[in-house]
């Protein structure tokens, strides 16, 4: 969401300065492993702010908060830099359609016609492109789980490679799967909420 908002705006200001400047930050974001962006929250948000654990978990439901903030906050990051590249690509090939011109010829305001028009005809695409990530959020989160001691499934599945366990392997194939197969069935759902001319069945 946080990517999507971001996309709208720099495409509301394309060529502009702040156009030039989010796409010079994203591309050094992208440009940054995960592990730098991981070293550094826990060296200095963490160890030297104080502002979170450096690592650890509680199976309290309102004490884990503290725990998973800064590994939510970091992954965050990580991917912040590519997704709004993408999303704002997404957006700028609508600004070029026809229907975009006719409704700017009909004296729409700028800031109507990429909310209204241009948002909702992109978010077919963006869509698409979420679905293809939901396979990372696990293979992503190994990383994330080793360095935070989060036992999750990246940390059982880290465990079950060192120790050959291939069942576990195998069941969380299964469910990486399933997340890939159901996001998929999600997404053509939701293709007809946004899109009026995708019918279902």
């Amino acid at each position: 969401m946080l990517a999507i908002i971001i996309a709208l705006i720099v495409s509301y200001f394309r060529g502009r300065f702040l156009d030039r400047f989010v796409v010079l930050l994203c591309v050094i974001g992208m440009s940054v492993s995960a592990l730098a962006y991981i070293l550094f929250g826990q060296y200095v948000l963490a160890y030297w702010w104080g502002l979170f654990p450096i690592s650890g978990y509680d199976a309290d439901l309102f004490q884990r908060f503290k725990f998973i903030a800064l590994p939510a906050l970091i992954w965050v990051l990580v991917g912040l830099g590519v997704n709004v590249r993408v999303f704002r690509t997404f957006m700028l090939d609508e600004v070029g359609q026809d229907y975009v011109r006719t409704a700017r010829a009909k004296g729409l305001g700028e800031s109507r016609v990429l909310f209204k028009h241009v948002l909702k005809n992109a978010m077919i695409p963006v869509l698409t492109y979420v679905v293809i990530e939901i396979p990372f959020l696990i293979t992503g989160s190994f990383l994330l789980e080793s360095f935070f001691g989060i036992p999750g499934l990246g940390s059982i599945t880290i465990d079950a490679i060192h120790n050959s366990d291939f069942p576990v392997i195998k069941a969380m194939t299964v469910i990486e799967t399933l997340l890939f197969v159901l996001g998929s069935l999600a997404t053509d759902l939701a293709y007809s909420g946004v899109d009026p001319r995708v019918r279902l069945g």
